[in-house]
């Protein structure tokens, strides 16, 4: 028998994330496991008398693509593509991860020939298709988050459910305060930074883009970032496991970068002139997301979090910082956490991960799940 929850989520998907409507073109991209949706969001796309379409990608044939890869390759992929994706309305990325570390082994000058290639396709898809990313909850999510397949898929659908109307209702004054910022300060244990972000754009994400979802981001001005940050959660990259990391700016260029694997991070930094400055500064707000799993869809979200992001910034949240990378790193402020504030033009907003300013407390945990 289908799951009622699996039936709900693929009905917000469709009316409230990339709202597909009558005539349009709905691609549903399955990367592993997530089929019982995939099926789910095809049945409802007719029902609403649109038009979806199914790829599905097997990561490990996906890495032995990777293994040979190059920009000759790419391009060809890109002649393919192109068409398809230019005459796209709406697009579902359903990733159902079964090993997280599948692509750990493809080397980095593979990966680096098709970012270059790719990219100008994916910035296009961003910008011009209504697009939602979600994670599909299997056994090795739950294996990350150390818990059990039920209790996951309980917190999944939990997750998955949040009100995200109120969400977005409850983000407006920090939308409205952020657009009048200029300083920002970032203190914590092993953190002081300070930025600029002033005159970029800031953006509510409240369940269009991604599910979960839970976050406002910006991009500080490129070069003003000065200071140290420390991450207290594991980050990873193509499958690459990090942590400790720990970054040095001056005037916006990281100068100093150190983990439990300095080589391979600095060797990731070192991309391209863009990897070593920050394209977005965003804060996490779900109400249901806690804890790190080394699943980035959840942890940028957690609950008195925010996420510092080397590489490439947004075109609605624009730096000017171009790159191939774009690697979003947590810090979880909260106290079990070790603590932190964040300051808006030498006034605090947030500390401990709770909002203190009145206007601002209605996205703190117990508010947005009321």
């Amino acid at each position: 028998m289908l799951d009622n929850r699996l039936v709900k989520l693929a009905e917000n998907l469709l009316s409230h994330s990339v709202q597909l409507g009558e005539k349009e073109s709905l691609l549903i991209e399955v990367r592993g496991e997530g089929h019982a949706l995939a099926k789910e969001l095809v049945k409802q796309a007719y029902a609403k008398g649109a038009y979806p379409f199914v790829r599905i990608i097997d990561p490990t044939i996906q890495r032995e693509l990777m293994m040979g890869a190059s920009e000759e390759r790419a391009a060809h992929l890109v002649k393919w593509e192109e068409p398809m994706y230019k005459d796209l309305d709406t697009y579902i990325v359903i990733n159902g991860p079964v090993n997280d570390s599948e692509m750990a082994d493809v080397p980095v000058e593979r990966r680096r020939a098709h970012q270059k290639v790719m990219q100008e396709l994916n910035d296009f898809l961003v910008s011009n298709v209504r697009w939602t990313l979600l994670n599909y909850p299997t056994a090795a999510m739950a294996q990350s988050a150390n818990m059990s397949t039920e209790a996951f898929e309980d917190f999944y659908f939990d997750v998955c459910s949040v009100d995200y109307k109120k969400m977005h209702e409850a983000f407006l004054p920090l939308k409205d305060l952020m657009d009048r910022t200029d300083k920002v300060r970032l203190v914590g244990q092993g953190t002081d930074l300070s930025f600029s972000i002033k005159d970029i754009p800031n953006v509510i994400c409240s369940g269009l883009r991604n599910i979960p979802d839970g976050e406002i981001f910006t991009a500080p001005v490129r070069d003003s970032v000065n200071g140290t940050i420390t991450f207290n959660t594991a980050t990873s990259y193509m499958g690459t496991k990090f942590e400790n990391v720990r970054l040095t700016f001056a005037n916006g260029k990281i100068v100093e970068a150190t983990s439990d694997n300095t080589e391979k991070l600095n060797q990731i930094f070192d991309t391209d002139e863009g990897a070593r400055y920050i394209g977005e500064f965003a804060i996490g707000v779900h109400p249901y997301i806690l804890h790190p799993m080394n699943d980035i869809l959840f942890d940028e979200k957690i609950a008195g979090s925010f996420h510092f992001t080397p590489g490439r910034a947004y075109e609605n949240a624009d730096n000017g910082n171009r790159s191939q990378i774009h690697w979003d790193m947590v810090n979880i402020q909260r106290p079990e956490y070790g603590g932190g504030e964040i300051w808006f033009d030498d006034v605090l907003i947030r500390k401990d991960g709770l909002f203190v300013l009145p206007e601002l407390q209605g996205l703190n945990p117990e508010n947005l799940k009321g």
